[in-house]
């Protein structure tokens, strides 16, 4: 497991763009039959990535750096799935999930495995995970099932569907808040005007990207923007002190996910387009 320090906003202005992607820009998630983790210490968020092609692959935890004797021992967990057919087991239960279906796995559970159904079509779990304080019961969020939330324009090239899943509304976790952004076609932006949340970090994962396609990802203090470019299937760290946006060449879908001090979706301080540099 790799692990990520937090960085003050004012060391961040000094970057340059290796600086960038080595502190926030996580490439690879996905490796045939492994777990890919990073661990932030902004929120001590968990971003990992399953792909389990040949074999089942089990969720286990780095004794060194969690102090656990399981991975949730003392954290929540959410999982989307954005490949093929795939199998998670928890504890002994087994719940089908198919592409963009989602499953929420509360504190205490010991025994977590992922599966595909098909090899040849690999399951790719994408997974957040944060400390918690309470255990939740697991629960599937079927995409059949989400309450799809349509925002934007063609005009302003941001139309877009959102899908919560785990929220106060949906899903109960302890501070954990995950869902997924669909733009349609011929949009490109996303969370444009752009806003921060001090009481909140968040982690972007941007995947259905073409493969030379690109994601300029906004990011930094309102007025001391930077960009990181983005490929498929990478995610990218957002503290809280930063804005987190971003414009496309082409359409795409994104998962974002939350964790800090509450989980009100609506908590964010917005910035006037004409306050951006």
């Amino acid at each position: 497991m790799e692990i990520r320090y937090a960085c003050h906003p004012e060391g961040a202005k000094g970057y340059d763009t290796s600086r960038l992607r080595e502190e926030f820009l996580i490439e690879k998630l996905f490796i045939d039959n492994e777990i890919q983790m990073v661990y932030s210490h902004v929120d001590r968020y968990i971003t990992g990535g399953v792909l389990p092609t040949t074999k089942t692959v089990k969720l286990e935890a780095d004794a060194k750096e969690m102090g656990a004797d399981y991975f949730l021992e003392r954290r929540e967990i959410g999982i989307i799935n954005v490949g093929g057919e795939g199998v998670i087991t928890v504890d002994g239960v087994a719940y089908d999930m198919e592409p963009r279906d989602c499953l929420y796995i509360g504190m205490g559970s010991k025994d977590v495995t992922f599966a595909s159904k098909e090899a040849a079509r690999p399951a790719r779990f994408y997974f957040n995970s944060t400390p918690a304080h309470k255990t939740y019961p697991t629960e599937k969020v079927a995409i059949s099932k989400a309450t799809p939330q349509h925002l934007g324009s063609l005009s302003s090239s941001n139309e877009r569907t959102i899908y919560k899943y785990i929220h106060k509304g949906g899903v109960q976790s302890c501070q954990l808040v995950m869902g997924m952004t669909l733009l349609k076609p011929n949009n490109m932006w996303n969370t444009m005007p752009c806003h921060t949340h001090n009481r909140r970090s968040e982690v972007y994962f941007y995947f259905d990207m073409p493969e030379d396609g690109v994601v300029f990802h906004l990011m930094g203090e309102p007025q001391e923007t930077r960009h990181v470019v983005v490929r498929n299937e990478q995610a990218i760290i957002s503290p809280s002190w930063s804005i987190h946006s971003g414009v496309g060449t082409s359409n795409y879908t994104f998962i974002w996910g939350m964790a800090g001090e509450n989980q009100t979706f609506e908590d964010m301080d917005m910035v006037d387009m004409k306050d951006l540099k």
